[in-house]
């Protein structure tokens, strides 16, 4: 069971550099099986933030093996020292109420056992981005409104404090690969730290990997690190962006500008272009014991290609709040293939929430994250 939580503080929130939110599967115990965290870091700007944990099973785990009810538990994180001083702050740096995405998907066994270990070579150059003149396509503002790619050069433009949402198909045996160029601002000025972010996350919306790129009012290109062909024992891998290409099915990319950029160089908007490639040879993917929670997960269909290549899903200009508008429809987007079951909201504050997963089953819920009174 993979759990995803995506924390959508509102524009114009004060925050630090350990801010965040932190998601754990825990046993009827208390115990802990699996956890994850994210946080704001240099990048000092009220964007969304997603993290994930699992819960596993098998002969091999100790606790949490078994068939039963496991809580989910979101805490909302906030810096505990001051920076001039070993003491503990008496508040957190942001007192604004957030809205929570959860996300909850399943992955059965294999029906025959297969390797343990991963894949002990594969090429390690990412090959050369798409050249040419790119074709617009506007990304969505979450998750679930995320507009669809194929191989080839896609043009957006990205106001500043906005976040872009895309998807990718990536299918077993294949291997993405993206570079982001961004264009130049109206004036030149100094530079903002860690002003553009970008974020890769697999099909159960984990983080796979992160860059970010200072911007001094001049055009710059990054790209993510060279990733391998999707692979089912890539799991076994230590390293986060091999482990977590571990399933085919929609990548997600998710591109912030700071609003420092805006305010330092003169403009609302920043042209850029993201040069997406997928290549490598078609396999076939491992054999279930049982079926995937949604069922389509872990697989692309050609209806899935069809839909990079048209440009489905996207279309949101809301704030990050707006993809949790729209939680009612498909997980991600029109290529979801099965309803969301939405939860009510609830109050929330610096502590934590705690959600019950009963059997096996997929949901995205938005929360209220409430400060104490």
């Amino acid at each position: 069971m993979y759990v995803s939580v995506t924390a959508l503080p509102p524009p114009g929130s004060r925050v630090a550099f350990a801010d965040g939110v932190k998601v754990s599967v825990q046993d009827a115990d208390g115990f802990a099986c699996d956890y994850g965290s994210a946080r704001f870091g240099a990048s000092l700007d009220p964007r969304p933030l997603t993290a994930s944990a699992a819960r596993r099973a098998g002969p091999e785990v100790r606790r949490c093996g078994t068939a039963g009810t496991y809580y989910v538990v979101v805490e909302r994180t906030v810096s505990s020292r001051s920076p001039v001083s070993s003491a503990p702050t008496e508040k957190p740096s942001s007192t604004e109420d957030w809205d929570l995405e959860l996300y909850v998907a399943s992955e059965p066994a294999l029906a025959k056992a297969g390797p343990t270990t991963p894949p002990q070579a594969w090429d390690s150059i990412a090959p050369e981005p798409p050249a040419g003149a790119p074709l617009p396509r506007e990304g969505g503002s979450g998750f679930a409104t995320a507009r669809a790619l194929s191989t080839g050069a896609w043009a957006d433009r990205v106001r500043a404090g906005q976040t872009r949402y895309y998807r990718v198909p990536v299918g077993w045996g294949r291997r993405l690969s993206v570079t982001l160029e961004i264009g130049g601002g109206a004036r030149g000025g100094d530079y903002v730290t860690s002003a553009l972010v970008m974020e890769l996350f697999n099909p159960v919306r984990s983080r796979v990997e992160d860059i970010d790129s200072a911007y001094d009012g001049r055009q710059r290109t990054t790209s993510l690190p060279a990733l391998p062909p999707v692979a089912h024992d890539n799991r076994y891998e230590a390293l986060h962006r091999v482990s977590g290409m571990r399933f085919a099915g929609w990548y997600y990319l998710a591109v912030h500008l700071d609003p420092d950029v805006g305010t330092r160089f003169g403009t609302d908007a920043v042209g850029l272009t993201l040069r997406v490639n997928v290549d490598g040879e078609h396999r076939r993917g491992p054999v279930y014991a049982g079926t995937p929670r949604p069922a389509d997960a872990f697989t692309i269909t050609e209806r899935d290609e069809s839909a990079a290549r048209e440009g489905v899903g996207g279309g949101g200009s809301g704030g990050p709040g707006a993809d949790a508008d729209r939680a009612s429809g498909t997980p991600g987007g029109e290529g979801g293939g099965m309803a969301m079951k939405v939860l009510a909201a609830a109050g929330f504050g610096t502590g934590t929430v705690l959600l019950g997963v009963l059997g096996v089953w997929t949901a995205v819920a938005r929360r209220r994250v409430r400060m104490p009174a």
